[in-house]
């Protein structure tokens, strides 16, 4: 329950950020993915673990850039990314996790998979 919470408000967040954007009523899938790694950029206050280690949003952000980017054409969808790129080390397997200034912790896929849930639902919004 807490965990929920805190991805609701990170979304929220997004959101009031996001307001002035206009985009298409439809995205493809590669802007699908450009905004989820625009959502992990654009996020304050958090810290992004992987392998144990801290990374500022940016750095996330940049290092699933460099990860889609290493698998080219294997992504196809959006859902794609989330499950085989921004969801776990592909060297150690650990999953990676966004970690509030409170201490709180949430998987990076369990994020994006709400935001890409808001996305496909309100694309005309944001």
């Amino acid at each position: 329950m807490i965990i929920y919470f805190y991805a609701m408000k990170y979304l929220l967040f997004f959101s009031l950020f996001a307001f002035s954007l206009k985009i298409q009523n439809t995205l493809t899938e590669n802007q699908k993915i450009d905004k989820l790694i625009l959502y992990i950029r654009n996020m304050k206050d958090v810290v992004f673990v992987r392998n144990g280690t801290d990374y500022k949003s940016g750095e996330a952000a940049d290092h699933l850039q460099r990860k889609r980017k290493s698998v080219g054409d294997k992504i196809k969808t959006a859902e794609d990314f989330i499950s085989k790129v921004a969801s776990k080390s592909s060297v150690s397997g650990q999953p990676y996790m966004i970690k509030t200034k409170d201490g709180k912790a949430i998987t990076c896929e369990s994020l994006l998979r709400a935001e890409l849930l808001r996305l496909e639902k309100r694309p005309d919004k944001f």
